[in-house]
């Protein structure tokens, strides 16, 4: 029997190889759930804000099922979006974000899951985002059982390798990778969108955020530069962006820059970086290093959930309940959007009106819109 020292050194080497040969991803991810125990693996990349993913690699799924998870299955996964709040690099089981028990019991087990045998699965965030992550996931077959403390441990000591891959891949692959995240950018054209070079210059100004630059506001054009109009916003978007330009995301729990609260509604900023400092250094081939793109809170762009379940302590399953509150009324909708039991629904939200301090649904909606994510500690 090959040793795992031996599988491990086999596959660290192939994933390094998909590094520069995308078609050999497939190979590294059957390489992976052979060393993890798993039955299937995915490469894809999931955004909670506009609650889209799109598969990036992918080993031993049925097509029809993978059309079907992104046709109809996506806003049922009981796991999002709180996977996507888990840091990079951690190993993370289905079971730790939603109980077994539970799971089952949903639409997206008995309907998803089931039929190919699923019983669980591992992940881990590669890279996170404001607003999303890049995931590597394995599942386990109902012949494997539920995911181990070894089927962990040999998934965390593979994760690293992942990452560096990803990473190096980037670097082979520039300009179709600074097109994807552009057009990713700007696909969400209700927001207003800025792409700006390095210390804040402006390279790129959709509709809605020239109409922002001409109210001047909150944020305006200064010297060819973008900035906020008051002084604590700009030295948090100043740094936001110093950060995104040597290619990382803003530390955890600054989250998105605050604009003002003094406007009707609360308006935040996120910056997202398009360029990492590794690119940076190869030659600066983009112009543009972060997009910004702004948003005034409401029920239908809320704030960051990731802050809100940190503050109130929620679960999986009470950050899900809270986010469908946001877009549907009574027990009976919920129920059919979450693919869960009204009973279920009920029990989820008795907790969350106890955690949060409310007691009705429409008390939960203003407390959300009107949330602020707590200020960085000193």
């Amino acid at each position: 029997m090959t040793s795992e020292s031996a599988l491990l050194s086999e596959l660290i080497g192939l994933v390094y190889d998909a590094a520069l040969d995308p078609a050999l991803w497939p190979r590294a991810l059957e390489q992976a759930c052979l060393f993890v125990g798993g039955s299937s693996g995915v490469l894809f990349w999931h955004d909670a804000a506009i609650q889209r993913s799109a598969v990036l690699h992918i080993f031993n799924e049925d097509p029809h099922f993978t059309d079907l998870y992104f046709g109809k299955y996506l806003p049922l996964n009981p796991c999002f979006p709180a996977a996507s709040f888990v840091e990079a690099g951690v190993v993370c089981g289905s079971t730790d974000l939603v109980p077994f028990a539970e799971m089952v019991e949903t639409r997206f087990y008995k309907e998803w899951m089931k039929p190919q045998g699923i019983i669980d699965a591992l992940a881990t965030n590669l890279e996170k985002s404001a607003t999303g992550a890049s995931i590597l996931a394995v599942r386990l077959h109902e012949e494997h059982g539920l995911a181990d403390a070894d089927d962990r441990r040999r998934l965390a000591l593979i994760v690293p390798h992942f990452q560096r891959a990803v990473s190096i891949g980037r670097l082979f692959d520039q300009s179709r990778s600074a097109q994807a995240v552009l057009a990713q950018v700007l696909d969400n054209v209700t927001a207003a969108v800025f792409l700006v070079g390095p210390n804040g210059r402006l390279v790129f100004t959709n509709a809605p955020g020239r109409a922002m630059l001409d109210e001047a506001s909150l944020l305006i054009e200064r010297n060819g530069n973008l900035a906020a109009v008051a002084s604590e916003a700009q030295r948090a978007l100043r740094d936001a962006l110093a950060t995104a330009e040597n290619g990382n995301i803003a530390p955890d729990g600054s989250g998105p820059v605050s604009l003002s609260k003094a406007l009707s509604g609360q308006w935040f900023a996120n910056v997202l970086p398009l360029t990492s400092g590794d690119r940076q250094r190869t030659g600066a081939l983009h112009s543009a290093v972060a997009a910004v793109f702004v948003r005034k809170t409401s029920p239908a762009s809320p704030p960051s959930l990731e802050a809100l379940a940190k503050l109130y302590k929620l679960t999986a399953s009470e950050i899900r309940v809270i986010d469908a509150v946001l877009k549907v009324s009574g027990v009976k909708a919920l129920a059919e959007a979450l693919g869960l039991t009204q009973a279920t629904v009920k029990t989820h939200l008795h907790n969350v009106f106890h955690k949060t301090g409310t007691a009705r649904q429409s008390e939960l909606v203003k407390l959300v819109v009107g949330f602020a994510p707590p200020p960085p500690r000193e």
